[in-house]
């Protein structure tokens, strides 16, 4: 009978201090309005594509081609992004955007940037080398896995005229 007695005690021990766990997430967590999260993300994703359209055009409006203007745009996109993210600029615009600082190119790049910097005082090889893409591997493994399957099933669709 004691110890179901003191089993009882440490099951409410136990659920009082998940009361007070919760408690304290409720206090420090910061509250969310969800319609200006959306808001912001919205803007500042769109600015961020704008740019990117900009840069496209203006190199296109210089008389480079098309293909290697897109390329170009990419990767002036990628070398801002990295730049920003090294000064600390990109970090703060995704806290403030959120998902609309995800936009694909700036914000697998910051990714790249953010784990090389993080991982910087481990050295060149065991820090950065070993450490660069432990955000962006996973893009980039799932990237060529899904490339290489669907590339297995056109080539499959061209062999025995499925389309």
């Amino acid at each position: 009978m004691e110890n179901m007695m003191q089993e009882s005690k440490k099951e409410e021990a136990k659920k009082e201090r998940a009361k007070e766990y919760n408690d304290y997430v409720k206090q420090v967590t910061k509250t969310m309005s969800l319609p200006k999260n959306m808001f912001w993300a919205f803007i500042v994703g769109g600015i961020i594509c704008t740019l990117g359209q900009g840069i496209g055009d203006v190199i296109k409006h210089y008389g480079v081609e098309e293909k290697a203007a897109d390329s170009m745009t990419l990767l002036i996109l990628i070398a801002l992004s990295a730049l920003l993210t090294g000064l600390n600029i990109y970090p703060k615009i995704g806290n403030f955007a959120g998902a609309g600082a995800l936009v694909p190119i700036t914000g697998f790049a910051n990714s790249v940037a953010a784990s090389a910097i993080e991982f910087k005082a481990e050295g060149f090889v065991m820090g950065l080398g070993c450490k660069i893409f432990t955000i962006a591997g996973p893009v980039i493994l799932y990237g060529i896995f899904s490339s290489w399957i669907l590339g297995v099933i056109y080539w499959a669709g061209q062999m025995f005229h499925w389309w």
